[in-house]
């Protein structure tokens, strides 16, 4: 499980982003560059880092499911994702 500050930390970048993401595209469409300097550098996209929804995880990420592999593979197990089967064959 990932350290709870850094989880805390990317929550708080995805904030940012979602809260100063209307006036970074107005800026952009505007050519402001001075503008675009005085945001928060947090509030920019290329900042987020993909993590596991349950603990945090960066590395292993599965996208279409928002968590890490050690994680899809013990909800698998369970029958706790829907329509996903363990391989037999």
């Amino acid at each position: 499980m990932a350290r709870k500050s850094i989880i805390a930390r990317e929550r708080k970048r995805e904030r940012l982003v979602a809260k100063f993401e209307a006036k970074r595209k107005a800026l952009k469409e505007a050519g402001d560059w001075e503008g675009l300097d005085k945001l928060p550098k947090n509030s920019t996209k290329v900042r987020l880092h993909n993590r596991c929804k349950i603990t945090g995880r960066p590395k292993g990420y599965l996208r279409k499911f928002g968590i890490c592999r050690n994680v899809f593979r013990e909800m698998a197990s369970d029958g706790k994702i829907p329509g996903i089967t363990k391989a037999s064959w």
